[in-house]
C-alpha cells in the first residue's frame, strides 16, 4: 500500500495522549492516527448503510434497538476478554 506524507494540526495534548497510547501499544503513532482515520471511515460507511435501510423499512423499534445493543455489547465483552487472555 502506497503511503502519502501530509501534515495535520492537532491540539498539543491531544498529540501527547495519542503518542502515549501508541507507545502503550508499542507501534508508531502513524499507525494508531491511521487506525483511527480508518475507523472513523468504517463508522461512516455503517451509518450510510443504516439510513439507507431505515428509508426503506421505517425506523427501528425499540426492540430491535435494545437486541442490537445487547449483540453489541456481547460482541466487546468476547473483544476485551480474548485481548486480556492474549496479553497475558
Amino acid at each position: 500500500m502506497a503511503s502519502k506524507k501530509f501534515t495535520v494540526t492537532l491540539d498539543e495534548t491531544l498529540v501527547e495522549a495519542l503518542a502515549d497510547a501508541a507507545r502503550e501499544e508499542g507501534v508508531p503513532l502513524s499507525r494508531l492516527v491511521a487506525a483511527a482515520a480508518e475507523r472513523e471511515l468504517r463508522l461512516r460507511a455503517g451509518r450510510a448503510v443504516i439510513q439507507e435501510w431505515q428509508a426503506e423499512n421505517g425506523a427501528f423499534t425499540p426492540d430491535e434497538l435494545a437486541a442490537a445493543r445487547a449483540d453489541m455489547a456481547a460482541a466487546d465483552a468476547e473483544y476485551l476478554s480474548s485481548r486480556r487472555s492474549s496479553a497475558a
